[in-house]
């Protein structure tokens, strides 16, 4: 079964063509951090507008990527929400137009849902290729990173936790099997990803902001600077935003963050936010008695994040499984996975099927 996966929830407009939800075709992804660096942070109206512009070369990509026409797809995949509704209503808009024209199926997928199911897609390569002035990538957004590799890999077994953690998500799920989750926690006000990219802003750093801040950390000391964990001991929710004030405070103090200080402060504010996701991470697979742990998301590429929780995940015997970073970050491919196995169980959705920015 051919899927065609759209991903527009954001300010990437991502297609994607995966066979039999774990076989990866093609994956294109249009970049628009060029356009939002300026602004510190994503300007919906911007995003969606450009949107409009990308939606129809990026399909075009993908499918020509990966060898078949538009004839020769079996469902289509899009996301419904949770994201910018402005966004979301491009790529659904558009999806639902080429299924009532083509008669294919398609089905509304949850982008949080669809996160996870990147780890069940690392047995293909994705295909790479940078077109220049349309600004379309291959799947591959960061330099260095090899894509998976081809062989069959060991994906893990249900029940298992997930934590997707974003720019627009902070959220642990437990699924008990494809497409049967629920929520276990969420952030109660920023998510890790917001944070990051507002404290980049703050220090003048640019956008997107958690590249640079994983980049500094490296440089600096983690214990440097104490920032109060918000475990919240009694929940699994999440809440960044007082660590964003006492960084805040902790400029408005000391006047101009430069050279080592800049370095230390960068490292210290990621180790705090990185304790606490491992900490809930790691509590949550044990309070449920699960030894399975997915982490997902544009967040999950943080290198400071993959160490650690890697380390606390062996030492509490907890199978742990972190996509390549290429599919971390928003991308056709995981919605088209998502989708298939919707399909596989009878689930179609109607024309009139709506946009959602909370779902």
């Amino acid at each position: 079964m051919l899927i065609l996966g759209i991903e527009s929830s954001c300010d990437d407009m991502a297609a994607s063509v995966v066979e039999d939800g774990r076989k990866i075709l093609s994956s294109i992804v249009s970049s628009q951090d060029d356009i939002h660096k300026k602004y510190g942070g994503i300007v919906p109206e911007l995003a969606s507008r450009r949107h409009i512009e990308t939606v129809i070369p990026v399909v075009e990509e993908a499918l020509k990527q990966a060898g078949v026409a538009i004839k020769d797809i079996d469902g289509i995949g899009v996301t419904q929400g949770p994201g910018l509704v402005g966004s979301i209503l491009v790529g659904l808009s558009f999806a639902k137009a080429v299924a009532y024209a083509m008669d294919i199926p398609f089905v509304g997928v949850n982008h949080i849902e669809a996160h996870p199911m990147a780890v069940f897609l690392e047995d293909a390569r994705c295909k790479m290729q940078d077109t220049g002035s349309r600004n379309l990538y291959g799947c591959d957004r960061y330099a260095g990173v090899k894509p998976a590799a081809t062989h069959e890999p060991k994906t893990p077994d249900f029940p298992f936790i997930a934590l997707v953690v974003s720019g627009g998500h902070t959220t642990l799920l437990k699924f008990k099997d494809f497409g049967d989750y629920y929520i276990i926690g969420q952030t109660r006000d920023d998510a890790a990803g917001e944070a990051f990219d507002k404290v980049a802003k703050l220090l003048g750093l640019g956008y997107p902001g958690g590249r640079v801040i994983d980049e500094l950390a490296k440089q600096g000391n983690p214990n440097a600077i104490e920032f109060t964990r918000p475990y919240m001991p009694d929940t699994f929710d999440f809440s960044f935003s007082g660590l964003k004030t006492a960084l805040l405070n902790y400029v408005k103090r000391h006047g101009e963050i430069k050279g080592k200080l800049l370095n230390d402060i960068t490292a210290s504010f990621q180790e705090a936010i990185v304790d606490v996701l491992v900490e809930k991470s790691i509590r949550a697979c044990r309070e449920n008695s699960i030894n399975n742990l997915i982490i997902s998301g544009g967040v999950a590429c943080n290198s400071r994040l993959r160490h650690k929780l890697s380390n606390t995940a062996d030492a509490e015997k907890i199978n742990l499984f972190i996509p390549s970073p290429l599919l971390c970050t928003d991308n056709g491919a995981t919605i088209a996975a998502a989708a298939y196995h919707k399909f596989k169980k009878g689930s179609v959705s109607d024309i009139s099927m709506n946009a959602y920015a909370s779902m």
